[in-house]
């Protein structure tokens, strides 16, 4: 189980996550929501360590995140994979090299500065974007693929890490609804294959209530909703997200109508 307690950040006077204490469970797919500037990326990128909270503890098991230096942290990060919006792949390099570039953290520098992977490596990244149904473009360049297809190699090669818990940052926000689908289909078979903790920020009120099995809403840094998506009536989103009482009933009312 991953945990935080009371966890802050600030960033000189701005406060932008404020007394957060979340539990995720292993197997659950977590939707984060909010406005933009809510803090939602700033709770994942603590979660992953690539920001350090202000106070609070996050624990994972018996092991208390927080305190983690060195070695250790390079570790955490490599088991609390992170996928990102805009991909974070390397254009002009195959896809299959891009893949194994998540077990880079796991192998020796120089072999990994020439490229240069062991066979089982890369029979686990093939397998991998099997299971993703990219294993057909795995000698394509990556700057060739769609942004979908570009989304799912991210995945395949956050996969190779072996991780414990996978945060994912607005990672449909570029793609049209099709390729949403896809790569959120494929984020949710990895919750569910793996058994792990999927955590993903997300815009669209649709998506977080078809795939979702516990919605966390933040509101200038604060959680301010966290239950099932059914849950999320028009006086919640009113509280998460502000605006006119009508804005929230309808997008309420449609949330219903897809159910």
């Amino acid at each position: 189980m991953l945990e935080l307690q009371g966890v802050r950040k600030c960033f000189g006077d701005k406060v932008a996550v404020d007394d957060v204490s979340l539990r995720f469970r292993s197997g659950e797919f977590v939707g984060v929501i909010g406005r933009s500037g809510a803090g939602k990326s700033t709770l994942l990128r603590m979660i992953n360590r690539l920001t350090d909270p202000t106070s609070g503890t996050m624990t994972h098991g018996r092991v208390e995140i927080t305190r983690l230096r060195g070695a250790a942290l390079r570790d955490w990060r490599r088991r609390c994979a992170m996928i990102f919006q805009q991909f974070n792949l390397c254009p002009r390099l195959d896809v299959i090299t891009n893949v194994l570039i998540g077990v880079v953290a796991a192998r020796p520098l120089v072999s990994s500065l020439v490229k240069s992977f062991p066979a089982e490596d890369r029979a686990r990244a093939i397998l991998e974007l099997e299971t993703l149904d990219m294993a057909s473009a795995a000698l394509q360049r990556a700057e060739t693929l769609s942004g979908g297809q570009q989304q799912r190699v991210a995945i395949a090669r956050a996969m190779m890490q072996e991780p414990d818990v996978l945060l994912a940052d607005e990672p449909v926000a570029s793609l049209d609804p099709v390729n949403s689908e896809v790569v959120m289909d494929a984020l949710l078979q990895v919750c569910r294959r793996r058994n792990i903790p999927v955590i993903v920020n997300l815009h669209s009120l649709e998506i977080a209530r078809r795939y979702c099995d516990r919605v966390v809403a933040m509101s200038r840094g604060r959680v301010v909703f966290d239950d099932l998506p059914q849950k999320l009536t028009a006086d919640a989103l009113a509280q998460i997200y502000g605006g006119t009482g009508k804005w929230a009933r309808d997008a309420a009312v449609t949330m219903e109508t897809a159910a």
